[in-house]
């Protein structure tokens, strides 16, 4: 039986690698120069404490999911970098994920959570209507042309990250 465990990582660490190795592809695939420019666009300083975080899912020490957060204002975190090994997808990785960074998140005194994902990622969209985000955006709207769709979640709710950060 596999173990999965909850790491804090800086951006730069080897174990980040992963991360950013796919996430750049997949990036570049969906939204060419816009998706390089997107994960050029925020130095790793960003994602540090006190105001930011970047969590790993290690399974068996090798990572497969992990996602960060960073300070979009006084009172609201901005989560960044969702990953998920494209050999660990279906699993509840991401889930797992979220609810890990919302807890990190609140206890480093945020109250908000913002976030924007493309419309080329109709999974990341699904997740965050699914892990109780508030679409900021219609949802029934449907276009071929790229747009961002924000969605926005309040901290001091209760169903607000259940996991445990470890």
């Amino acid at each position: 039986m596999s173990t999965l465990t909850v790491e804090r990582a800086v951006l730069g660490d080897p174990l980040t690698e992963p991360l950013i190795r796919e996430l750049t592809h997949e990036y570049v695939a969906r939204y060419g120069a816009g998706g390089q420019e997107e994960m050029a666009g925020h130095p790793a300083e960003e994602f540090t404490p006190p105001d930011g975080l970047l969590l790993l899912l290690l399974r068996d020490g090798e990572p497969v999911a992990g996602g960060a957060f960073r300070r979009y204002d006084a009172h609201t975190a901005e989560l960044k970098r969702m990953w998920t090994a494209a050999a660990h997808r279906r699993q509840g990785l991401a889930r797992r994920v979220v609810a890990e960074l919302e807890l990190a998140a609140r206890a480093a005194g945020y109250r908000r959570i913002f976030l924007t994902t493309g419309s080329f990622q109709p999974e990341a969209k699904g997740l965050y209507l699914a892990t109780g985000y508030t679409p900021l955006f219609d949802v029934t709207e449907q276009s071929a042309e790229f747009h961002l769709l924000p969605f926005e979640k309040d901290l001091a709710a209760p169903t607000a990250g259940k996991a445990q950060l470890r």
